[in-house]
């Protein structure tokens, strides 16, 4: 069977589908609070984001006892599919509906699994919304938006990915974070950084002063916002370095944002380059060295070439 042609760098118009991303949104915060309630605390809360999958989008093993459960948003048939290593399973269809009603049955089917059933219900770094359990809005669910987001969610993978490799020093895996509803990989220096103040809506000072404990550069994509209505890639430093909003960037249709205070670079500028892929590395490969530079980063110890299939590094 021929398989279908599906463009690499689809389409993404927030305006289109913002309805069902919130409702997306509130659905991956439901199933990574539930990773977040049973995985032991990792630095950077590196236990809490989902991971760009086949499918779709996956918890990844979450430890119960001494079985495992995975959690994955089966995006390409439009399911929520519970496995446990005992062998059982359960799923949830993804569709139109309300909040309240997926957030009862995803607790029914954890139940069933014999899997505590107990954590936050109300939603992360989203103004003004209600528990889980009382949003009972009757919330759409365009499931070929979904699969577009998650197209693109593929790509930049990739691309952060590749990108990742080039630096021997400490690094995130490319994680998505289902607070900010974003795919994210940070490379740190190795120095501690100031204590962050917080006061980040949503999100308790004590779980940003963890995320930011350590001198950091970030690339990262989202999908759009009612502040940033379009997709967009986004690269900060913390703490910022002086002359790190002035530095030059590439493309040339990166900028600094003020509002935002980080760089940004439009999806589709990224998605209309010749070359998507050397675009979007370009932006995360100078807006890394900008950070790195003006902060004094021990460059010479923490940089290397890009890894290779199958070719060790040379030591």
């Amino acid at each position: 069977m021929t398989a279908p042609t599906i463009p690499s760098w689809p389409d993404l118009d927030w305006p289109a589908w913002r309805e069902t991303a919130i409702g997306l949104q509130l659905r991956a915060q439901i199933i990574g609070k539930v990773r977040l309630a049973l995985t032991p605390w990792l630095n950077h809360s590196w236990h809490v984001p989902l991971y760009v999958s086949a499918r779709g989008l996956t918890t990844s093993a979450i430890p119960v006892g001494d079985r495992i459960l995975e959690i994955e948003f089966d995006l390409l048939h439009d399911r929520l599919v519970f496995m446990a290593s005992d062998g059982r399973s359960r799923g949830i269809g993804l569709n139109s509906g309300s909040i309240a009603h997926f957030y009862r049955t995803v607790i029914a089917c954890l139940t069933e699994l014999d899997v505590p059933a107990i954590f936050d219900g109300t939603p992360s770094e989203m103004a003004d919304m209600p528990p889980f359990a009382e949003d009972t809005a009757d919330r759409p669910y365009d499931a070929d938006a979904v699969r577009a987001f998650w197209r693109a969610l593929i790509q930049v993978a990739r691309v952060f990915g590749e990108f990742r490799t080039g630096f021997v020093g400490k690094a995130s895996p490319v994680h998505f974070f289902w607070g900010s509803f974003d795919l994210a990989v940070t490379r740190f220096s190795g120095r501690a950084a100031p204590t962050h103040p917080g006061s980040f809506p949503g999100l308790p000072d004590a779980v940003t002063r963890d995320a930011y404990s350590h001198e950091e550069a970030s690339v990262g994509f989202w999908p759009g916002s009612d502040a940033y209505p379009k997709a967009a890639f986004y690269a900060y430093a913390y703490p910022a370095p002086e002359g790190y909003a002035e530095a030059k960037v590439v493309p040339a249709a990166a900028e600094w944002n003020v509002a935002l205070g980080e760089f940004l670079l439009p999806y589709d500028a990224v998605r209309a380059a010749s070359d998507p892929d050397a675009a979007l590395l370009a932006f995360c490969q100078s807006t890394y060295d900008a950070a790195a530079d003006l902060a004094q980063w021990d460059r010479a110890a923490l940089d290397c070439g890009t890894g290779r299939p199958g070719v060790p590094r040379s030591v």
